[in-house]
């Protein structure tokens, strides 16, 4: 008797053409990124549960500030006030010096970045991959957003921008083990790339020689190289340095300057680069010369 329903292919022909379509795709993924629009569609549509998720914390810590008792609430104010009153005087102070270093930075032509323009970003979620560092931030692509942006705290470099939503986007830690970042020691101003090695706890320096002039406890800050972090920024303390004749560079472990296990505000970094105009630097050189002789003549006339 004949069969109904012909015979399918055998299972073991399913899945080689399964195995053949996942890796084609994963190919497709990795090289020619063909599936960019698809992750960020579903990126968006995932953006609203991430949201939400929030919503009980957010709800639950408006209730601690709420209920929390009045004598509390009036020595922090206390403690608040003063606290501005001792910062009021010490931005006196900064307000002077920094138009002193602006002076000075105009008379040395030396071009630093001034006027960050910043965003305030809430982390949203932490990569529980423990082979990356990343966590995912309340702002994107709207909100001005790109990829490479710097991230930064109160304490220092955090990392950049690695992808952008539409609503959210995802930074690269300076831990992770794919980051790398351009520093200069503060007491000589060596300039040396620091990278992540996985850990939390310490960062590395790399291709240091044996006879460079780097000390435990110096401090490292972002050097302005690479046109990524604005030059700076605290990055970490040296707290190792080592040398292995069989090796042939030093091993050097650097202290992050912040604490990467307790983020949760952080701060986006506009650079804005000062854009000189050519033709008046130009005008500027040339009328130079001129105003050299004209003042010159004058006091030879007197």
């Amino acid at each position: 008797m004949k069969p109904m329903f012909g015979r399918g292919p055998s299972l073991q022909l399913r899945l080689f053409f399964a195995l053949l379509l996942s890796v084609s795709l994963m190919l497709a993924d990795s090289r020619l990124d063909a599936f960019a629009g698809v992750r960020y569609f579903l990126n968006t549509l995932v953006a609203p549960l991430q949201y939400a998720s929030n919503v009980p914390r957010d709800t639950l810590d408006a209730l601690v500030t709420q209920f929390q008792s009045h004598r509390r609430l009036v020595a922090e104010n206390e403690a608040l006030r003063t606290q501005v009153l001792r910062l009021e005087s010490d931005q006196l102070l900064l307000a002077q010096t920094e138009r002193e270093n602006q002076r000075l930075r105009e008379l040395l032509g030396s071009p630093f970045v001034r006027d960050e323009r910043k965003m305030v970003a809430e982390v949203m979620a932490v990569d529980s991959d423990p082979y990356k560092h990343q966590v995912m931030l309340d702002k994107g692509r709207t909100n001005g957003v790109y990829e490479g942006q710097p991230v930064i705290n109160e304490h220092g470099v955090v990392g950049q921008i690695a992808y952008v939503g539409a609503h959210n986007s995802r930074v690269l830690l300076l831990t992770d083990p794919t980051h790398a970042i351009p520093v200069q020691v503060m007491r000589n101003d060596i300039r040396v790339i620091a990278s992540g090695r996985g850990s939390t706890a310490y960062i590395g320096l790399d291709n240091i020689p044996s006879s460079t002039d780097i000390k435990v406890g110096d401090k490292l800050v972002t050097s302005g190289l690479g046109g990524v972090f604005p030059e700076g920024y605290p990055v970490g303390t040296v707290t190792e340095f080592s040398f292995d004749n069989k090796r042939p560079f030093a091993q050097v472990k650097a202290t992050p300057a912040v604490k990467f296990d307790r983020l949760r505000y952080l701060l986006l970094v506009w650079p804005t680069p000062e854009q000189a105009d050519p033709e008046q630097d130009s005008e500027q050189a040339g009328s130079q010369p001129e105003d050299a002789v004209a003042s010159n003549e004058k006091g030879e006339s007197q």
